[in-house]
């Protein structure tokens, strides 16, 4: 993220990125919610003190005060709900309702658990074992030390038991990626510095790696990416080949590879449109437009290695789309050589960042064109790939 100018550290109204010079308020993770219900609703039931409002403090030092809602009383347990709030970062579970139901214990252990709403792990690889409830580390961190540092005040040596819900987490689940990822039956209590930046590029690359994790826990060697759903459905094409187990990595190649790396995978199959791919070409490993975009760059200097005149190369120039610089060249005979030339160089920089450890491979397609070529290596891997799903 292009970041970063943050204010006011101790009040979240008033935390904000800047991103690509527009000023955007943070908000606070589904963690950071969990932690400040069960706090108020462990401070009810050994205090009987009711308040507005919680005070935690998140894993990076921020001060949160977070109004708390839907208190509810009985002998024996006491529940408090906090609303979460994305910010200007909204998505699925922006105003959703996070409960902590609260009882106490005998045997001094601090217990949380999942319940109504939040899903249960069911694959390995995640950031639980299979069969917890999908509260991950820091989240219950941040519970487990609210709740110890109530029981500290309130001089309480016998424990608490934590059961974190989400009334509407079942429904929200669905437009999430839980079932794709292996969590099912509700949401995930998630973050891991409790504040919620806007367009954070750390969400995206997270879910990357988590799903890198699960096929490497399964056993997996050899792993299938595609960029996005052109990549997905031009796989879903190719004989033997599921395009849905594919790895989605978005823009970040580079990263997505990075850890591919640290877990030990053999091979990397890429599978993309040219309109990504053109630019790993010039090495480019982030292939979001506002970092870098050397598409007509790319293509017209590699045109003019495969034999293109100057006059092509110029109009290659000028063309908008990767497509149209195809017909350009598909109309002067140079399409073959000049895609040559760009899987060749797009070998270099795979494997370039790559390292020794691991085959990295790219297939590249045109929406209009079908499949333009490929890497050297990359219908061996292909195969490869193709075994291990049969």
């Amino acid at each position: 993220m292009d970041t970063a100018e943050k204010a006011d550290k101790n009040a979240n109204d008033g935390m904000y990125v800047v991103v690509n010079n527009k000023k955007l308020r943070c908000g606070y993770t589904t963690g950071s919610c969990a932690a400040a219900a069960s706090k108020m609703a462990a401070t009810i039931l050994l205090g009987g003190e009711s308040k507005d409002s919680v005070e935690i403090v998140t894993p990076r030092g921020t001060l949160l005060s977070l109004k708390v809602e839907d208190i509810r009383v009985s002998d024996s347990s006491v529940t408090c709900a906090v609303r979460k709030d994305g910010g200007d970062d909204i998505d699925s579970t922006h105003g959703m309702l996070i409960c902590s139901t609260v009882r106490k214990r005998t045997d001094g252990m601090i217990v949380l658990d999942g319940g109504d709403g939040i899903g249960r792990v069911t694959k390995k690889g995640l950031d639980q074992p299979v069969g917890n409830a999908a509260i991950n580390r820091v989240p219950r961190s941040m519970i487990k030390e609210a709740l110890e540092d109530v029981c500290e005040n309130f001089h309480f040596k016998e424990g608490l038991t934590a059961i974190i819900s989400a009334p509407e987490g079942t429904g929200i689940s669905k437009k999430t990626f839980n079932g794709r990822l292996g969590i099912i039956g509700g949401i995930s209590i998630l973050g891991t510095t409790g504040i919620v930046e806007p367009m954070s590029e750390t969400a995206l690359i997270d879910t990357i790696k988590t799903e890198l994790n699960m096929k490497r826990a399964s056993g997996d060697e050899f792993v299938l990416i595609v960029p996005g759903n052109y990549g997905r459905d031009f796989s879903d094409e190719m004989e033997g080949l599921d395009g849905d187990l594919a790895v989605k990595c978005s823009n970040f190649i580079g990263d997505t590879i990075d850890h591919a790396v640290k877990l030990g995978f053999k091979g990397f199959l890429l599978v993309g449109n040219l309109g990504k791919m053109v630019k790993l070409a010039g090495g480019i490993m982030n292939t979001h437009s506002r970092w870098a975009d050397c598409r007509m760059e790319i293509l017209s200097a590699n045109s003019i290695l495969a034999g293109a005149d100057a006059e092509t190369a110029k109009k290659i120039m000028s063309c908008i789309s990767t497509d149209d610089a195809l017909d350009i060249l598909s109309e002067t005979g140079t399409m073959e050589k000049t895609i040559n030339e760009i899987t060749e160089k797009i070998a270099f920089h795979l494997n370039h960042r790559s390292g020794e450890g691991m085959q990295t491979e790219c297939i590249v397609f045109s929406s209009k064109y079908g499949k333009l070529g490929e890497t050297s290596g990359a219908a061996v891997l292909l195969e490869k790939v193709k075994d291990q799903v049969r």
